[in-house]
């Protein structure tokens, strides 16, 4: 017989497991009484036992909570929250709906079907997701900690955990493709290519359901629901228990490759959609302090463009993200976040922007986050655009600006060697706050949203019906190049130029102040066929294809080599924009056009050059590039006696020579260089002794 239950204690919240059972509790200030359902093994259609809440015994303020005995973890269990449905002033509570914990650590999906749930009075257990007790202490790290790799040591990977191993190339074991352990199997490629930090697109327990404008499933991932679990369907067998574990697995063997782990966070909304979405969590327990309601009430304001914008600055909400950053650095030992659309973070409870935003310094000062990286996509949908003036003294920032004057200066868009310059020195028009941190810019070209590399060279539109919504959704305003053919091409010719400019992206990324974050696939070329928005494609569209790695195995030789030669140079590891090499020594850094000391500022121009040095060093850089369509001619700047130049990069020469090694570094003897058109030259002065 089962035991009876206990009063309970209203913290921590969520379910946690102690020797002799589980305390639950959860947050609802306006419901009328709190049902906790509890699911037999298997048999998650309809509870084994419903125990209602007594407001005497298991209510403290606004949290009930409830101890029962003879639990444990692996436990299946659900809420119903009963209350009025008043949408005018803000209630939409529905106690026919089963409810997921916000706090919940693992999340079962059998047989859900968001429809049932998005059904005002119509009963969905059967088909609803449930919440699953985990007990977070049962492992062993075997000594692992988080490895606080610093900015200027860093190489970002953005990466999709199922998409990286899923295609049938991928060699990983096949009951593995597509999960945390699977990733583990690819560790060596990582580390072989330079890497030290993936960023994993959305492993937080997200709905795929959740596809307002498409047929196929929620690929990407950013329709979360639960801040705590990992994403079941990445577990080798789907189970959320399986899930936590093999989390942690994947975690503990990148830390031992020496890779650090950063998540994508969308603290920003939820699957539940606006006011016609479905009731899967916190719409249910308490609709007006989780989201950012019109001032009708009625409606939610969508600074996310996914329906509705989570309100972080009510203290419930700001506390329950911090309990989930914390959670995943404490117990599941990730590096740091990425915070997508981190701009709506800085939003009050009516929408309106404040000047210091508490969850964001919260976020920035709390001692267990103290040694993670976090990074702000530092824009919203809801028009704030905040690159450059987002809030705190440790947020590093997505640099949509160098991704955008890159992109144009190299497709030789005129106008653009200013911008070029600021972007190639961490863009201090943006940063240059005195004391700032030159590394906080991250630096890219491309990212999950948008075109590949590949495409970008290949495509002057973009491509997205198979996505179903007739090409009109993705942006389209790409500043991309097809190189003058859309889409694939044999022409020899083309495919050179393609190649080429691709290898300039790199180099230019790769060189500039700042930390550089490359998109998975892009160092061999993945493409999505001109698709810039695959959100939905769990498909070859979207998933890594392991043959190109032998295909373009000259394009991964360089960007491996390049990688390498700039985290073995202290050009690259300066940590502000007045930081010195050696101690009272400063960088140097000169700007150049093709005429030494005499950049082109112009309008028309598309060249510009530049040097990096140390006063006392016997190592010097010079850079030159030239999105030009036609040869130009650069003078080279004199050096000592017993030096000389040697060419490290020349994306416009075929494999090997577009990057050469050390040790088989082509000399330079002359005093001016010419580099070909559309082509980044990389020279490195070194001794004759």
């Amino acid at each position: 017989m089962a035991s009876k239950p206990l009063p309970g204690r209203s913290f921590p919240l969520g379910a946690t497991v102690y020797p002799d059972g589980v305390n639950f509790s959860v947050f609802s200030k306006n419901c009328e009484r709190v049902e906790l359902l509890l699911f037999d093994h298997g048999r998650y259609d309809k509870p084994a036992r419903v125990i209602p809440f007594d407001p005497k015994r298991n209510k403290t303020f606004y949290y009930w909570h409830m101890f029962v005995p003879g639990l444990q973890s692996g436990q299946v269990y659900a809420y119903r929250v009963h209350g009025p449905m008043v949408p005018e002033v803000g209630f939409r509570f529905d106690g026919s709906k089963v409810l997921v914990d916000p706090y919940a650590r693992g999340v079962i999906m059998d047989n859900y079907d968001r429809g049932a749930a998005t059904r005002f009075g119509e009963d969905n257990c059967a088909v609803a997701m449930k919440s699953v007790v985990v007990d977070p202490g049962d492992y062993d790290w075997e000594g692992d900690r988080p490895l606080q790799i610093p900015y200027t040591r860093s190489i970002i990977y953005e990466m999709h955990v199922g998409g990286f191993t899923k295609h049938p190339s991928s060699g990983v074991t096949p009951e593995l493709r597509g999960t945390y352990l699977g990733l583990i199997e690819k560790i060596p490629y990582l580390k072989e290519l330079g890497i030290t930090a993936v960023e994993l697109l959305p492993v937080q327990q997200f709905d795929p359901q959740d596809k307002p404008f498409t047929a196929h499933s929620n690929y990407w991932g950013y329709t979360p629901f639960a801040f705590f679990a990992p994403h079941a369907a990445y577990a080798s067998d789907g189970h959320p228990l399986a899930a936590v574990n093999e989390f942690r697995e994947m975690v503990k063997a990148l830390h031992k490759a020496g890779i650090e782990v950063i998540l994508d966070v969308v603290y920003n909304h939820t699957a539940e959609g606006n006011e016609n979405g479905p009731w899967i969590s916190y719409r249910g327990f308490e609709n007006r302090a989780y989201y950012i309601l019109a001032p009708d009430n009625r409606y939610y304001m969508n600074y996310s463009g996914c329906g509705n914008s989570f309100n972080a600055n009510h203290s419930i909400v700001r506390r329950l993200i911090m309990d989930s950053l914390r959670y995943w650095v404490s117990e599941m030992h990730v590096d740091g976040f990425r915070f997508d659309l981190a701009a709506v973070l800085s939003r009050d409870e009516w929408g309106n922007p404040l000047p210091s935003p508490p969850i964001l310094w919260e976020i920035e000062s709390d001692p267990v986050l103290a040694g993670t990286k976090i990074i702000a996509e530092a824009w919203d949908a809801g028009g704030l655009y905040q690159v450059g003036s987002f809030i705190g003294h440790r947020w590093a920032e997505w640099n949509g600006k160098f991704r955008d004057d890159v992109r144009k200066f190299i497709k030789s868009d005129s106008g653009l060697v200013s911008a070029l310059a600021s972007r190639i020195l961490a863009s201090p028009d943006l940063y240059g706050d005195a004391g700032r941190a030159i590394n906080r810019s991250i630096n890219f070209i491309t990212c999950h949203d948008g075109f590949t590399l590949n495409d970008l060279v290949s495509y002057n539109q973009k491509h997205n019906d198979a996505n179903g919504e007739d090409n009109h959704d993705g942006e389209s305003s790409n500043n991309s190049w097809n190189s003058g053919w859309e889409g694939p091409s044999t022409d020899p010719e083309i495919e050179r130029l393609r190649e080429r400019q691709i290898r300039n992206f790199l180099a230019i990324m790769l060189v500039s102040q700042g930390t550089p974050m490359l998109l998975m696939g892009d160092e061999v070329r993945r493409t999505q066929m001109g698709n810039n928005n695959a959100y939905g494609q769990d498909n070859e569209i979207s998933w890594f294809d392991w043959t190109l790695v032998e295909a373009n195995q000259g394009l991964l030789r360089f960007t491996a080599g390049l990688i390498h030669f700039v985290q073995t140079h202290r050009f690259f590891q300066v940590e502000s924009f007045y930081s010195t090499l050696e101690e009272d020594h400063q960088l140097a850094f000169t700007w150049h056009g093709a005429q030494l000391h005499q950049p082109d500022w112009g309008s028309n121009s598309r060249t510009l050059a530049f040097s990096l040095g140390h006063d006392h060093s016997r190592e010097y850089l010079h850079v030159m590039i030239n999105a030009y369509w036609e040869p130009i001619r650069f003078e080279l700047p004199p050096l000592q006696a017993g030096e000389r130049w040697s060419r490290i990069v020349d994306t416009s020469l075929p494999p090997p020579n577009d990057f050469c090694e050390r040790g088989k570094h082509a000399i330079i003897d002359a005093n001016e260089y010419i580099a070909n058109d559309h082509t980044v030259v990389v020279l490195l002065a070194h001794s004759k002794e």
